[in-house]
């Protein structure tokens, strides 16, 4: 796996910035504000009443539509525009159509607040994901690279998804928002699953400072995926039966072993290694807080977040905090110092958001504001820290 931190291409002028040299750069900027920027008008939304011009949809599906479409696809983006190249020695898009891209990213973000037809906002979110599918598929298939094409079948699917729920947007799809988003969410942890694979144990190896080889299990490599697709079609055609149940609870148990083969202490040391480490632990709990949701009948929030704010989110800004400095010839063994502690807040944030309700719901306006603030925080600070690493050239003088 260490092609995974490789630069391929022999060096070329780099300039006074790096901004557009390679897709990390920019997705990587566009991710991290946007997660501060789309929580801060959440917020003032949900806690402070704030009224927004949204006539296609709710605010609350704005919201998650943003968290999957917007957020996450921007940091895949960037991840797979740079390890696709690393992976086959192909340049992948950079310079003005890395920015024509990335612009059309920004379009289909800020077309909801100005009152265009819904058409338009569709056509420029679903363009931007196909253009990115052709992006990644073009030098896999010059390479012959076939092992990678499941994350191109994974783009794909995350443009249908898109298009069900502009559909149900429409009327014309009954559900379509509700397959669309959901569909969404399970292509986006299908995807976290499959390069946390090729890339967490990677990490860990490399990253504690001493000797060791985690354990990975082939059984589990070969079930969890499909475990996984079991529940999510299970739970996209009946979300309480207990067939979505015993599959969930499959999945807690399968990527809880995962993770128990992955476990070193060693890991502690290291913010960029712990914050992936838990951030797949609330993956498990999330499986977990499903089966008691069908079960016990908790609020089914609690485990949607546990995918989202604890998995996602941590597991993200984690990759780009690696990524980052990987790809920009620093030392990914001395990070910014600040990383722990944005890294700390992120963790107690999300479990303000998912324990804290489970032990006391009556305030649960207050635990919703507290975990969507430490959000707009730890991202925020990310995105100062990070801004001049991604923006200026590489500290070896290289391109990329």
């Amino acid at each position: 796996m260490a092609n995974i931190i490789l630069d391929i291409d022999p060096p070329k002028n780099t300039g006074k910035f790096a901004f557009l040299h390679l897709g990390f750069r920019p997705f990587f900027i566009g991710a991290s504000s946007f997660a501060f920027l789309a929580i801060l008008i959440w917020m003032g939304i949900y806690a402070l009443g704030w009224r927004m011009p949204f006539t296609h949809f709710s605010p609350m599906t704005w919201h998650a539509h943003e968290m999957i479409f917007g957020y996450s696809i921007a940091v895949a983006a960037g991840f797979l525009l740079t390890a696709v190249k690393n992976w086959t020695g192909i340049q992948t898009l950079h310079g003005y159509p890395l920015l024509l891209l990335f612009l059309l990213w920004i379009i289909a973000r800020i077309l909801p607040f100005f009152g265009v037809p819904l058409s338009i906002i569709a056509a420029a979110d679903n363009l931007f994901i196909l253009l990115l599918t052709v992006s990644i598929s073009l030098p896999l298939l010059k390479a012959k690279h076939w092992k990678s094409f499941a994350l191109v079948l994974h783009l794909f699917l995350l443009l249908i998804s898109n298009i069900v729920f502009y559909l149900g947007a429409y009327d014309i799809l009954f559900h379509g928002i509700h397959y669309g988003l959901y569909l969404g969410l399970y292509l986006i942890l299908s995807l976290i699953f499959i390069m946390g694979r090729k890339v967490i144990p990677f990490f860990i190896e490399k990253g504690v400072d001493y000797p060791i080889q985690v354990t990975n299990w082939k059984w589990v490599d070969k079930s969890n995926i499909v475990i996984f697709w079991l529940f999510g079609i299970a739970d996209l055609i009946n979300p309480n039966s207990y067939f979505t149940a015993g599959f969930a609870g499959l999945s807690a148990l399968i990527h809880g072993i995962r993770l128990g083969g992955w476990y070193t202490r060693g890991i502690w040391k290291r913010p960029l290694l712990w914050i992936l480490y838990l951030g797949y632990a609330f993956l498990v709990l999330g499986f977990t807080l499903k089966v008691f949701t069908i079960l016990n009948g908790i609020s089914v929030f609690l485990a949607l977040h546990a995918f989202v704010y604890g998995g996602i989110g941590m597991i993200t800004i984690g990759m780009m905090a690696r990524v980052s400095l990987g790809h920009t010839g620093r030392n990914i063994y001395a990070p910014p110092r600040s990383l722990f502690w944005i890294f700390a807040l992120l963790l107690y944030g999300a479990l303000i958001r998912v324990i804290f309700p489970l032990i006391d719901s009556s305030f649960y306006l207050l635990w919703i504001t507290l975990s969507q603030s430490i959000w707009i925080f730890a991202f925020g600070w990310f995105s100062i820290i990070y801004f001049p690493i991604l923006i200026y050239p590489r500290i070896d003088g290289r391109y990329g």
